[in-house]
């Protein structure tokens, strides 16, 4: 068999192509092409009417092992075409992962190789953390890119001294006896609020600031009359009536 006739086979080979579709369980539409592998095979396309499976083809690959030999299906499967409707591009769960997701019971683990976390051991360069930590049981601690992203996040966030409450405010955070520092490298620029009545318990950036100062003076209260005063130095006289 020359190869022209050889692929002349190939590409004839439709019915046997559906048959091996029908057998797999498929339900195949109109034959809308085929494409040629290789010189021993070639690849036939039909349509695919499966709800949820838009745009989609079934393929039906046949080959011919040598040249007098018989054509064979060597696989089926469903295969998306142009506009097909497909999944979103699977991402791992550690990067799907956001702020807010965690709820009661749940368990997230960091990553062996996080790079917000250094064993213990490890000089991060916050003495606080290396002379206070070491041998108290924690096995890793915050790296200073795990500080640095911290550290970023809280100073653009809600309490950070570019949020509308600190932009309105007049005194800030690291002038307040309700500011907390931290400890270590942050202790210069966060705290945590200790003021019920503000951002109480939230780590703030200690250019911060709010109305809840405890500088913040009450204005004493201004006291106005419900009513016009009577002007008791005026009288009225009226005429008796004749």
């Amino acid at each position: 068999m020359s190869l022209p006739a050889q692929l002349d086979l190939l590409r004839d080979a439709v019915d046997l192509a559906r048959e091996a579709i029908v057998a797999d369980g498929g339900a195949p539409g109109d034959h809308v092409g085929v494409v040629v592998e290789d010189d021993n095979s070639a690849a036939h396309y039909f349509a695919a009417a499966l709800p949820g499976y838009h745009g989609w083809r079934w393929c039906a690959v046949v080959a011919v092992t040598s040249p007098d030999g018989p054509v064979t299906v060597s696989e089926v499967v469903l295969l998306p075409g142009n506009g097909a409707l497909l999944a979103p591009p699977w991402v791992p769960w550690s990067e799907r992962v956001a702020a807010g997701d965690l709820t009661p019971g749940d368990r997230l683990a960091a990553e062996p190789d996080d790079p917000r976390l250094v064993p213990n051991q490890v000089d991060t360069g916050d003495a606080a953390a290396v002379d206070g930590e070491l041998g108290l049981g924690r096995k890793r601690l915050l790296s200073p890119q795990g500080r640095d992203e911290a550290a970023q996040r809280w100073y653009d966030g809600d309490y950070g001294p570019s949020s509308a409450m600190a932009q309105a405010a007049k005194h800030s955070c690291d002038t307040c006896g309700f500011y907390l520092p931290l400890a270590g490298a942050l202790r210069f620029t966060f705290g945590v609020c200790a003021n019920e009545y503000s951002a109480d318990g939230h780590v703030v950036s200690a250019e911060y600031g709010c109305g809840a100062h405890s500088d913040v003076i009450a204005k004493p209260p201004v006291s106005t009359p419900e009513f016009d005063p009577f002007d008791d130095g005026v009288l009225e006289v009226f005429a008796a009536a004749d």
